[in-house]
């Protein structure tokens, strides 16, 4: 509850952004003598961006994935958290000091509030832990010959974990968020 708003709820959600690139062709690597496994080669030519915003609280995640991170796709990512956001649920989103997050023309729906975060803080956010976990279990060195496979796999590696509240629930874990911690 905030002074302003007695009978809203209020969620806290973290939110972070990670560029993911179009691997090219397989590759022998290194390895045990006898064994001939591969890997895939970056040549990488395209790469997309996935923006994501976590709830830790209630396991609640959304996502957006795009060919660029601008001021307008950042716009786009706050207006999605908020026509989200159940009635009566104010949201207070904290993120990083990016360049596109503090543009002048960024336009703030009612029901966020905004809290910048120093530009680059190494793990600070929750959210950032959600990149660790999608490169290891849902996103690891696989190809993607084109920008359609690539995308298709960015959003079905965020869907496979980011729809699930349990997995954001102990991925993005925030003990300080939890009442009586």
């Amino acid at each position: 509850m905030t002074a302003g708003r007695p009978r809203e709820r209020v969620e806290v959600w973290f939110g972070d952004e990670a560029r993911l690139g179009q691997k090219g062709t397989p590759t022998a690597v290194r390895a045990d003598r006898g064994t001939r496994p591969t890997a895939p080669e970056q040549g990488a030519f395209g790469h997309l961006h996935v923006l994501t915003a976590v709830g830790p609280a209630t396991g609640e995640a959304e996502g957006l994935v795009g060919p660029a991170l601008s001021a307008r796709v950042a716009q786009l990512f706050l207006d999605q958290l908020s026509a989200t956001a159940p009635a009566g649920t104010h949201r207070l989103r904290v993120w990083d000091g990016a360049g596109c997050h503090v543009a002048k023309a960024r336009r703030v729906p009612a029901d966020l509030t905004l809290i910048t975060l120093p530009p680059y803080p190494p793990e600070s956010s929750p959210a950032e832990r959600l990149w660790l976990y999608l490169r290891q279990h849902d996103w690891p060195g696989r190809v993607h010959p084109t920008l359609a496979d690539l995308e298709a796999a960015a959003a079905s590696g965020w869907r496979a974990t980011g729809l699930s509240a349990e997995r954001i629930k102990t991925v993005c874990r925030c003990d300080y968020l939890e009442p009586g911690t």
